[in-house]
């Protein structure tokens, strides 16, 4: 999987947002909200080929979380991502 270019991770009033750069990509029925440990594997993996297996690692490295947990909360991310749009 791959982050789909022209979206961008930013900062709005404290909230980190994920936005479409380009009028075609302008969709304003859904703002896509990441909470910190979202947006920190969002930074990780843009513009690069990652797994469910890149994410739990990376999660595994950066909180004190079981390797199930990483597992289970990167697939789950994965769909919601999928879900928005946002990874091919």
């Amino acid at each position: 999987m791959k982050t789909k270019k022209g979206f961008n991770l930013r900062t709005v009033c404290g909230e980190n947002i994920v936005v479409a750069d380009g009028i075609e990509n302008i969709d304003f029925s859904r703002i896509i909200s990441m909470n910190e440990s979202a947006a920190y594997l969002w930074n990780k993996v843009k513009d690069k080929e990652f797994t469910a297996d890149t994410l739990a690692g990376l999660l595994l490295d950066e909180y004190e979380v079981s390797e199930a947990t990483a597992r289970a909360d990167a697939e789950a991310l994965i769909g919601k991502w999928l879900d928005a749009g946002i990874i091919e």
